[in-house]
C-alpha cells in the first residue's frame, strides 16, 4: 500500500511561476511594500464598460442562474465561429468552438485529449510556462527547441527537424509569443507549417496575443496560412489579453469535430459549464469592435519602447525589441557571477533565478526568471502596468544592476 499523500503525477507539477511571483508581489504590497511588479501579464485597464453591463444585465436574467451545455452557450460559440473568421480568415463551425475556463483550460484539453502516454510535444522555448505542465499531466513528453536571443528568440525548421522522433505527435506553436514578445513572420509561419503538414503532424496554436503587433508587423494564423494541415489543427483563444478580461476566465479551443467532442466530454467531468456570465460577457466583447484593444495597444507600445530603452541602457543587459505581446526578454547571462551589495553583504546570483530574487530582496521590483521558460540566463518583464510604475521600475534596475562589479 502506497504511503505517498500526494500522487506522482500532481506532485511533479511545476509550480506556475508566473503566478508565484506575482502573489509574492502583491503579498509584499498588502504590507505596505512599494514593490512594482513586472510578473503577470495582466493589462491594467479596466474591461469595457459595454462588456461589464452585458454581464450586469445577463445576472439579472432567470436563464443563466441555470446549467448550460458544457461545451458553451451556443450563441458564444457562434460569436467565437464568425470572429475568428473575421480576424484570421479560418472558417470554423460553432460546432467545432469549446468554451473553456479560460486559456490554460484550453490548453490542457487539447493536450489531454491529442495525447497518449509517451507521445512527444515539440515545444520552442522559451515557453509560456504552462505548457510542459500541460503536456506532462496529459501523459505527454515535451522536446525543447531553444531559440535565443541571436535568432531573435524564433525556431527554425532545421531546429524543428532535428528534434523529430518516432514518437514526435504535436507541433506546439505560438506567434505572437509569450514570454519574448517574437513574431514569426508570414514567411516563417508558411514554412513552419508546411513542414509539419508534410510531417503528419498535429499544430497546436495558442493565438491569444493576435491583435497585440506592433511596427507594422502582421498576425498570421498557421491554420490559415496553410491549409494542407487539414483537420490536424487546434487553436487556442481567448478574451483575457486583448479586451483586458484575465479574471473573466473565459477562453476557447477550435479544431475538428471529434476532437472537440472528445474535449467536450472531458469538460463535462472536469467543471461542465463556463459560468454563464463571463460567457455573455465575451459574447459582447467577441461580437463587438476592437476599439478597446487598439487604444491599449498606443499605450503598450509607449511602454514597449520605454522598458525597452531603459533596459538596454543597463550594462550587461540585452534587451532584443519585442514584436508582439506584452513582455521583454531581457538576456542577463552577462551579468551572472558578477557582484552585487545586499543587506547582507556582497551576493554573486549564479542563475537568472538568484538574481530575480536578489531584485526583489533588494528594490522591490518583481520579475521572473528565465527558468520559468526554459534556460537560465533572462528575466521576462510585462509592460502591461502604468507608465509611472514602469518608469519607477525601471529606474531602480537600472540603479541596482548598475552596480555590479
Amino acid at each position: 500500500m502506497s504511503a505517498a499523500r500526494i500522487s506522482q503525477r500532481i506532485s511533479a507539477i511545476a509550480e506556475s511561476a508566473t503566478l508565484a511571483v506575482d502573489a509574492k508581489a502583491k503579498a509584499l504590497k498588502a504590507a505596505g511594500r512599494p514593490v512594482i511588479g513586472f510578473g503577470a501579464g495582466e493589462p491594467d485597464f479596466p474591461t469595457p464598460g459595454y462588456i461589464v453591463q452585458a454581464a450586469i444585465e445577463a445576472a439579472s436574467q432567470p436563464k443563466y442562474h441555470r446549467y448550460s451545455p458544457a461545451g458553451g452557450l451556443p450563441e458564444l460559440k457562434q460569436a467565437i465561429a464568425d470572429k475568428t473568421f473575421r480576424d484570421s480568415g479560418y472558417q470554423a463551425a460553432a460546432s467545432q468552438v469549446l468554451v473553456t475556463n479560460g486559456g490554460k483550460q484550453a490548453v490542457y484539453n487539447t493536450f489531454a485529449t491529442l495525447l497518449d502516454p509517451g507521445d512527444e510535444v515539440i515545444v520552442p522555448t522559451p515557453f509560456w510556462t504552462t505548457y510542459p505542465e500541460a503536456i506532462r499531466l496529459a501523459g505527454g513528453v515535451p522536446v525543447e527547441v531553444f531559440a535565443g536571443p541571436e535568432q531573435g528568440y524564433l525556431v527554425t525548421v532545421d531546429q524543428l527537424e532535428a528534434s523529430l522522433t518516432a514518437r514526435t505527435k504535436i507541433l506546439l506553436f505560438v506567434s505572437p509569443s509569450n514570454p519574448t514578445g517574437a513574431v514569426y513572420s508570414p514567411e516563417q509561419v508558411k514554412e513552419i507549417g508546411q513542414w509539419a503538414a508534410s510531417k503528419g503532424l498535429w499544430v497546436v496554436t495558442d493565438e491569444i496575443y493576435e491583435h497585440l503587433t506592433y511596427d507594422g508587423v502582421p498576425f498570421t494564423s498557421i491554420a490559415t496560412a496553410v491549409p494542407e494541415l487539414g483537420d490536424k489543427v487546434v487553436i487556442l483563444n481567448g478574451v483575457a489579453k486583448t479586451y483586458a478580461m484575465t479574471g473573466w476566465r473565459v477562453g476557447w479551443m477550435i479544431g475538428p469535430a471529434d476532437v472537440i467532442k472528445a474535449a467536450t466530454n472531458l469538460q463535462s467531468h472536469a467543471t461542465s459549464n463556463v459560468s454563464n456570465i463571463p460567457q455573455v460577457a465575451a459574447l459582447a466583447a467577441v461580437s463587438g469592435p476592437l476599439t478597446a484593444v487598439d487604444e491599449m495597444k498606443v499605450a503598450f507600445d509607449r511602454r514597449r519602447k520605454a522598458i525597452v530603452a531603459g533596459l538596454n541602457a543597463i550594462d550587461g543587459v540585452d534587451c532584443p525589441t519585442p514584436k508582439g505581446a506584452f513582455y521583454v526578454y531581457a538576456d542577463v547571462r552577462a551579468l551572472l557571477g558578477k557582484e552585487f551589495p545586499s543587506a547582507n553583504g556582497p551576493v554573486r546570483p549564479a542563475t537568472s533565478a538568484e538574481l530575480a530574487a536578489l531584485i526583489l530582496d533588494e528594490v522591490e521590483v518583481a520579475v521572473v526568471p528565465g527558468e520559468a521558460f526554459g534556460p537560465s540566463g533572462y528575466l521576462r518583464l510585462s509592460y502591461a502596468l502604468g507608465d509611472d510604475d514602469l518608469a519607477t521600475g525601471v529606474a531602480r534596475l537600472q540603479d541596482f544592476l548598475g552596480k555590479a562589479k
